[in-house]
């Protein structure tokens, strides 16, 4: 398949790895095990969703540098990485080619899970040069099972998916028709006047200003997870009384239902 599959994770970039990480956890978060890669500079606790998809709360560690996060959060501390997942790269490729009239690159990367000498998490890139709202990415999975381990599946807050990535954007057509070539797959009028791109898991909403309140243009907005108990335990947790919870967590607002 030449399309691209679903929502596969947010990256999530912090000024410091500690601190944004008790913030997912007092949300009902369990985070993995610090992962640490780009040489060891920086590092990764995800949060591995059961029926899909993950967030990657990340930050230098340690005495660490990077020019990229600096890059980033010189803009505001949030969501800065958007991967779309796809399970045939060279298939994608072809179709891009096409598409850009140029080959987009294939780059093949791994990085550690949780204990050192333990199976590395292998992966399959297509990553475009980065856009206005963020870095985005098609991702392949080699080692599925690396990441998506039992023992991180279950949080407190009955998360088990990533359902939505909110975009606001100045020109929402052309963002909708880059991200259109990009995954293969059509877009359509969203409500709220700007496109949605309907996805086999999740979607993306690319939005106008002033459809969602957010200070900085453009970026990724708002993320939605869907919890197995119609978010009755991230109330509880977070003291919340509406139907759907909506909370900023490490800068970027995060919705539950």
């Amino acid at each position: 398949m030449n399309q691209a599959t679903g929502l596969d994770h947010v990256g999530i970039v912090g000024h410091d790895m500690a601190t944004l990480a008790a913030a997912f956890e007092a949300a009902g978060f369990n985070l993995t095990p610090l992962a640490r890669h780009a040489g060891g500079r920086t590092g990764n606790r995800c949060a591995m969703f059961s029926e899909g998809g993950y967030l990657e709360p990340m930050a230098t560690v340690g005495s660490g540098s990077s020019a990229t996060l600096d890059r980033f959060l010189a803009r505001f501390a949030g969501a800065h990485i958007l991967a779309l997942g796809i399970d045939d790269e060279t298939a994608v490729a072809a179709r891009l080619t096409l598409a850009w009239g140029a080959a987009p690159e294939i780059t093949r990367t791994e990085r550690e899970v949780d204990d050192p000498g333990t199976p590395r998490a292998r992966f399959s890139l297509i990553a475009p040069a980065d856009r206005p709202e963020g870095r985005v990415h098609l991702i392949r999975h080699e080692t599925p099972e690396a990441l998506w381990q039992p023992r991180y599946l279950r949080h407190p807050n009955n998360v088990v998916a990533l359902e939505e990535v909110l975009l606001v954007v100045p020109k929402p057509a052309v963002t909708a028709a880059w991200y259109s070539q990009l995954t293969g797959r059509p877009v359509v009028p969203d409500s709220s006047g700007g496109y949605a791109l309907p996805l086999p898991r999740g979607r993306v909403r690319i939005l106008p200003p002033g459809a969602f309140d957010t200070p900085i243009l453009p970026c990724i907005a708002a993320i939605t997870l869907r919890t197995r108990d119609g978010a009755s335990a991230i109330r509880l947790l977070l003291g919340a009384t509406d139907d759907t919870v909506q909370v900023k967590i490490g800068g970027v607002t995060i919705r539950f239902h």
